[in-house]
């Protein structure tokens, strides 16, 4: 008898235990949830819950709510628990790090591009980054995929596909012309050099492509990478001028060579082989690999006076500009990093803004650049747009109607730039409009 009554204590203290820590956890889960849902709630108010580029898409079924995915995006409040599952909260805020989808042990986690109602343009490309133009590929951010590891991955990928296919023109003079020197086509370079190819590498800028016109602390890569005559790369909070300086020192060491400042103006195929015309000559390649960004070329204001020398569409060296009255155009995350450093090198900020709030901007930036309104160390200045640009002046327009002048020594505008269509279209490549397309899953 003593030995059951000992039984029903023990079991009926370890099912005591057991619902207490079970209530725990609903009580817990709830509460995330609430604070989850509510966050939701206010994105989609603010116009936030919407993406506008590459994103995570979870899949409910497959995801156990390990909470890896929330943990390992360094932008943090992209992601949320609701009811024991990863969740989109500020979608729209959402930079394409990919790091929730490597990190996810489930593999419940794709990354997409577009959505039902909002469509993205992309170019037609194959599993082996051919266009439907025989013998021109397209690789990287044109592609859609704007994430340095996997940019790097598709650089690599296109040129051993491109090794394996070519057909080389007797007329040609390089085996491969790789336009465009940013993350992917520095890892296609590379692996061009590897195969013993001959190739050309043109960057209408400088080596890094977009990943250089960064403001100088942005970080540009949070997990390894594995880099052609390189090996791996186990960096973590990696800042551009760290990146940009290991893809500098494997060039130098394997002897490469790239073609800054040469832009590419047009492609075409002339017989066995297409001829390239860029800024400083003409040509022949037997195939084509395209690297470059979907901004292209910076969307300009439309302003008189626009084409004055003070005026810039990135910013290199803020730590450079001292005791200067600064006018920044634009509202994303590069328009308020460059506005914030500019205002911390001592310089008179303005930031203008055509809309009425930011909605489409990291956490961290819209917290900072709330502080840095509030304590005056910078004007934030919305609903207004640039009339004119003077050499020592800048006419803004408010409200629609109400004009403001003010004193001026540098204008930077960041207005986002253009999908290069024209100059894709005239080589023949069809572009469409993905809605929803899945450009990186587990099963791909």
């Amino acid at each position: 008898m003593e030995v059951l009554l000992e039984n029903i204590i023990i079991y009926g203290g370890t099912l005591l235990l057991v619902t207490l820590i079970f209530l725990f956890y609903l009580k817990t889960t709830h509460k995330r949830s609430k604070r989850t849902n509510a966050k939701i709630q206010k994105a989609k108010e603010a116009g936030l819950y919407e993406p506008v580029s590459l994103h995570p898409v979870i899949d409910p079924g497959t995801c156990i709510g390990s909470g890896a995915c929330i943990e390992a995006c360094p932008e943090k409040d992209i992601l949320g628990w609701v009811s024991g599952k990863s969740k989109c909260i500020n979608t729209s805020r959402c930079v394409g790090h990919g790091a929730c989808f490597h990190a996810c042990p489930v593999q419940a986690i794709s990354l997409v591009i577009g959505t039902e109602k909002r469509g993205v343009e992309l170019p037609h490309v194959s599993q082996e980054f051919e266009t439907n133009v025989p013998g021109v590929f397209i690789a990287g951010e044109l592609g859609g995929m704007g994430l340095i590891k996997n940019a790097v991955e598709q650089g690599k990928q296109a040129v051993e596909n491109i090794t394996k296919k070519i057909s080389k023109s007797g007329k040609a003079d390089f085996d491969i012309a790789i336009i465009g020197a940013g993350p992917s086509g520095i890892s296609a370079t590379l692996t061009a050099k590897k195969n013993k190819l001959r190739y050309i590498t043109f960057e209408q800028d400088t080596l890094g492509g977009t990943v250089f016109s960064f403001p100088r602390a942005k970080v540009v890569m949070t997990s390894p990478m594995d880099l052609p005559l390189y090996g791996k790369l186990k960096l973590f909070e990696t800042s551009k001028t760290e990146l940009i300086s290991i893809w500098r020192d494997v060039i130098q060491k394997n002897d490469i060579k790239i073609n800054e400042q040469e832009k590419v103006e047009s492609i075409s195929k002339e017989g066995d082989y297409f001829s390239v015309t860029t800024t400083k000559g003409n040509y022949k390649a037997s195939s084509i690999l395209l690297t470059i960004g979907r901004r292209g070329t910076p969307r300009k204001l439309g302003a008189k006076g626009e084409n004055k020398e003070k005026v810039y569409y990135r910013l290199l060296e803020p730590e450079l500009i001292h005791n200067q009255h600064v006018l920044v155009v634009g509202g994303g995350d590069s328009a308020i990093e460059s506005a914030m450093l500019m205002a911390d090198e001592k310089n008179h900020v303005t930031l203008s803004y055509r809309s009425d709030k930011f909605s489409r901007i990291k956490p961290k930036n819209y917290e900072r650049i709330e502080e840095y309104s509030k304590s005056k160390k910078l004007n934030v200045t919305f609903n207004s747009v640039v009339e004119e640009i003077f050499d020592d002046k800048v006419s803004l327009i408010i409200n629609g109607s109400e004009k403001k002048s003010i004193r001026n020594d540098l204008v930077y505008v960041f207005a986002g730039g253009e999908l290069p269509t024209q100059f894709l279209e005239k080589i023949g490549i069809k572009i469409t409009k993905k809605f929803g397309e899945v450009i990186l899953s587990h099963n791909n």
